[in-house]
């Protein structure tokens, strides 16, 4: 598992989220601080992470 940290969407402040690096994915994950819903998507490539985009859902 690897730990990514980045900055909610709706409240800003910093959170982290464990990653399965096997494993590309978009998928919907409340925010740990505020409780919003985020749509979370995260492509690897051979383990290593390309890709990480948390949304607002309202969007």
């Amino acid at each position: 598992m690897l730990e990514h940290f980045f900055q909610c969407p709706y409240c800003w402040e910093e959170v982290s989220m464990l990653l399965d690096p096997s494993v590309s994915q978009t998928y919907v994950e409340d925010c740990e601080v505020c409780c919003n819903p985020m749509k979370v998507s995260v492509h690897f490539e051979n383990g290593e992470l390309i890709s990480f985009q948390a949304e607002n859902l309202e969007q």
